[in-house]
């Protein structure tokens, strides 16, 4: 193979490669003799099919396959020739008008990882908030809970119906008159004003009482899932066959032992420590985010120009589907567009810090081990279906690039700790309020040299804004940290033309468990400073190998929402 350099500008390079056509030729026979032993032709005894006769019935396969594999091998061996790292795959084409028995003339073109300076880190300094659980929050989660293993009690005879009862129904749905199909259900409960079904149907159904039987009249709204029902007007025959009220539940050992436990101090025990490990989350949080302002403050070098398309298209992809269930969203698309340059400067910061982290790590023998990642793989095969999920460890084991964008948040998580290790930390106590302002407090501001800002390791003045909700990315390669977002309570998930507008909970008491933290609302749109990639495999921190593009099994879907 020859080689000759075509392009060196900065973090670019651009090779032109001519691979002999007896190199070509050679890998061809050596798959012929490969095969011979397992081909099979009338008239030929197995593996005695002459060489001539296999490259007649398979010769243009074996041509594309060598001639692939070939190109390949050529591009690897550029690579480690020239110590090459590249950035993102490189481009290779095959120059036009090539034909098997000539040489191939390849062109090959990529960008470099950028030599990282030596990261200063020997003067870190540090602030931890401390914020110890709250009583208070603690008292409103149990109430939530309680809230939600409300006890019926059957009402007395003749009791009518108000806000807050729970009716038992049997329904029969009808448009223009006519019954339509999955209209019709029994033994439906609906708790009036929990705005479970569509509008205005818990409202017709307050005054009345069991034995009862209504008519009342509804639209289905627009983006009902129902394609023959939205908009339309229907009736609904009601049959209420009984009438039940919240009975009071009281926040006692008893209440404690319907969830499994041993009692009622052993739940506060357990919403104690849950608060406690979400504010521990949000104290990392916030003093990850005061390391990588420091990192990114001091550190300036050339990024790869493909990497930082490659992340900024990554933010853009998860805003613009934001924008579009947006109550407007021509205007939050044209408010995006107005920021672009603010977002495209975020995703240098991202690559920038995700490459500075990198050699952080490798300089101090920061390592995933082979036992992390595959619990990594595990945990991510269960995204897919079943049937599925051996192609997808497969799909990484052939992957390089794959398997370390799995591998990236993790070794970032443990370089940031290393990091935290090497710190001068203080502490000081806080209060939750405090701290989410804090984050929220520079939004629209991208770190980094020349931003004008003092990168001061002191905390910021505390400013009131709401906090977000979701996942805090600061370099390509960052954590999560996932609060909670309000949800809106649904019924009973019911055949396609029931009147509700979702899936309901469920009556099966919560274990101690599955006790979630106090919502909360997410703002009404994302901080600048804390876009997130929509795919859930950030950019890799680490140097990357080149792999061959094959496609990953396809994901099952998920019910959770991406966050912002």
């Amino acid at each position: 193979m020859q080689s000759v350099e075509t392009v060196n500008e900065g973090l670019k390079r651009a090779y032109k490669l001519t691979i002999p056509a007896k190199d070509i030729d050679a890998r061809v026979d050596r798959e012929v003799k490969r095969i011979a032993p397992q081909v099979r032709m009338p008239g030929f005894r197995p593996g005695k099919v002459p060489a001539n006769l296999i490259r007649k019935m398979h010769g243009e396969s074996l041509q594309q396959d060598a001639l692939s594999a070939t190109i390949q091998e050529s591009v690897q061996k550029l690579l480690a020739d020239n110590q090459l790292r590249p950035a993102m795959q490189p481009q290779v084409e095959l120059a036009e008008g090539y034909a098997p028995g000539q040489d191939a003339e390849v062109a090959v073109s990529l960008e470099t990882l950028p030599s990282v300076p030596t990261p200063q880190i020997d003067d870190l300094k540090l602030e931890r908030l401390t914020v110890e659980a709250d009583e208070t929050a603690v008292d409103e989660q149990l109430k939530q809970l309680a809230s939600s293993q409300k006890r019926w009690d059957d009402a007395p005879e003749g009791h009518k119906a108000a806000t807050g009862d729970q009716l038992v129904i049997d329904f029969v749905g009808k448009v223009d008159g006519v019954a339509f199909e999955g209209g019709t259900g029994t033994d439906m409960a609906v708790e009036l004003g929990s705005g479970s079904l569509i509008p205005g149907f818990e409202d017709q159904l307050v005054g009345a009482a069991a034995g009862e039987d209504r008519t009342i009249n509804v639209t289905f709204p627009e983006d009902y899932p129902a394609e023959n029902l939205k908009g339309q007007a229907a009736t609904f025959d009601i049959t209420v066959k009984a009438a039940k009220i919240a009975g009071e539940t009281k926040l006692d050992d008893d209440f404690a032992k319907a969830l499994g436990l041993e009692g009622i101090d052993q739940l506060k025990g357990l919403i104690r420590d849950q608060q406690q490990q979400e504010l521990n989350g949000l104290t990392r949080t916030h003093m990850k985010r005061r390391l990588l302002d420091q990192l990114a403050s001091s550190h300036d070098f050339e990024v790869p120009p493909s990497m930082v398309d490659a992340e900024y298209q990554n933010i853009m992809r998860q805003l613009e589907h934001e924008a579009s269930h947006e109550a407007d969203p021509e205007a939050a698309l044209q408010e995006l567009r107005s920021e672009e340059a603010e977002y495209r400067k975020i995703a240098e910061r991202r690559v920038r810090l995700g490459l500075l982290l990198s050699e952080i790590g490798q300089a101090n023998g920061v390592e995933v081990s082979q036992q992390e990642m595959n619990r990594l793989i595990a945990q991510a095969a269960q995204q897919y279906p079943p049937k599925d999920r051996e192609r997808f460890v497969q799909y990484l084991q052939q992957e390089p690039m794959a398997a370390a964008q799995l591998r990236a948040p993790l070794y970032e998580d443990k370089v940031v700790d290393f990091l935290f290790s090497k710190a001068e930390v203080t502490e000081r106590p806080s209060t939750r309020a405090e701290i989410e302002a804090d984050l929220e407090a520079e939004e629209g501001h991208v770190h980094g040299p020349g931003c004008g800002h003092d990168h001061s390791h002191d905390a910021a003045p505390a400013k009131k804004v709401k906090a977000a909700k979701g996942k805090k990315n600061e370099s390509a390669t960052a954590e999560a940290v996932e609060t909670a977002e309000e949800v809106k309570p649904v019924p009973a998930k019911a055949a396609k033309g029931k009147p509700t507008t979702g899936s309901a909970p469920s009556d099966a008491a919560e274990t101690a468990a599955e006790v979630k933290p106090a919502a909360k609302k997410k703002p009404a749109k994302p901080l600048k400073s804390d876009v997130e990639p929509e795919s859930a495999t950030p950019q890799p921190a680490e140097p990357v190998k080149d792999g061959a593009g094959k496609k990953a099994p396809a994901k099952k879907a998920s019910a959770k929402k991406a966050s912002a």
